[in-house]
């Protein structure tokens, strides 16, 4: 499934309150989609790394009331009251023990004296076995205790994320130029690194701190490795050479258009981002320049970052002129 149906699927279950196990490959963001539904939903989250837990964790250390009798003190992780989401993340890379720990509170939402607060609904996720990651197997009574969900990348997903986020731009347009670098994993070959949607938003922060240009392949190939690396440095030498932005703003007209499909892409994207009610007229009338399936991409990326421009009279002439190419 990809982030946008994952992301459907964990509401209903939460509707529904039934546990969900999310299974997918290193990197590719099965956490951020958690982190993400319980923000959109206005939900408290608990994030538990259950890898890191020993079994007392869980259920607590054994104290003595005035009664006289034993009770068991519960950590102070777990939620009391309010609504959210506990989130046992790397479950499956936990000891067995720990594993055993968790299905009172799966399935009873229990845990000895301890009751999960109504409000409350439980997530979990994991790497799978065949990814060589550092994994238990869950035993089939856990395993039964939960609704599975595969978690796949998708590019159309990742963008829209990426252009909310803050993605750098010179990021964006090169995965849209090789979409298949997005998620490149080969558990075979036992690589440090690859890449993968976590570890371009590593490459798009290193570039934000703008490091030496001496350095700057050493960095990015130890996040994505060589291949992916002299592609993108590669790539980079070509997107800085573009037309500057603003000075396409200031002439549309005039201003050169790339014919190299990586630097259209680029340019593309460094428009979407500086588009605004008052410039987008300009913005258009460069994009009549560009092959039609740019200016569409251009359009498209202006209108998720900026959506006040669907107001523009620039809009709405070019979407009369274009509607066979948005349908």
């Amino acid at each position: 499934m990809k982030p946008s149906q994952v992301k459907s699927s964990l509401r209903s279950a939460i509707s529904a309150r039934r546990p969900v196990f999310l299974w997918g490959p290193p990197g590719v963001g099965k956490s951020q989609v958690v982190a993400q539904v319980a923000d959109v939903g206005g939900l408290d989250l608990v994030d538990v790394r259950a890898v890191l837990l020993d079994p007392v964790d869980l259920r607590g250390l054994p104290h003595i009331n005035g009664d006289g009798q034993a009770h068991w003190a519960i950590p102070d992780f777990l939620p009391k009251d309010g609504q959210g989401i506990m989130f046992l993340d790397e479950l499956n890379a936990a000891p067995p023990l720990v594993q055993a720990a968790c299905y009172q509170l799966i399935l009873d939402r229990k845990l000895g004296e301890y009751v999960l607060p109504d409000g409350w609904s439980i997530l979990a996720a994991g790497n799978r076995e065949t990814d060589r990651a550092v994994t238990s197997r869950m035993s089939s009574a856990l395993a039964n205790r939960f609704i599975h969900l595969n978690f796949e990348v998708d590019l159309q997903d990742w963008i829209e994320w990426a252009l909310s986020a803050g993605v750098a731009l010179e990021v964006i347009a090169f995965i849209r130029f090789r979409p298949g670098l997005l998620h490149q994993f080969d558990p075979a070959r036992n690589e440090k690194t690859f890449p993968s949607p976590r570890t371009w938003e590593y490459v798009s922060d290193v570039l934000k701190v703008s490091p030496d240009r001496d350095v700057e392949f050493e960095l990015i190939s130890g996040i994505v490795g060589d291949g992916a690396a002299s592609e993108f440095v590669g790539f980079l030498k070509i997107y800085r050479d573009l037309p500057d932005p603003d000075g396409v703003l200031v002439d549309p007209a005039g201003s050169p258009v790339p014919s190299d499909p990586a630097a259209l892409y680029a340019i593309a994207g460094a428009l979407a981002r500086k588009s605004s009610n008052g410039n987008f007229g300009r913005v258009l009338e460069y994009g009549r320049r560009l092959p039609v399936e740019f200016s569409v991409l251009l359009v498209r990326d202006s209108v998720k970052l900026h959506p006040e421009v669907q107001k523009t009279r620039a809009f709405i002439e070019w979407s009369s002129e274009n509607s066979e190419v948005l349908i």
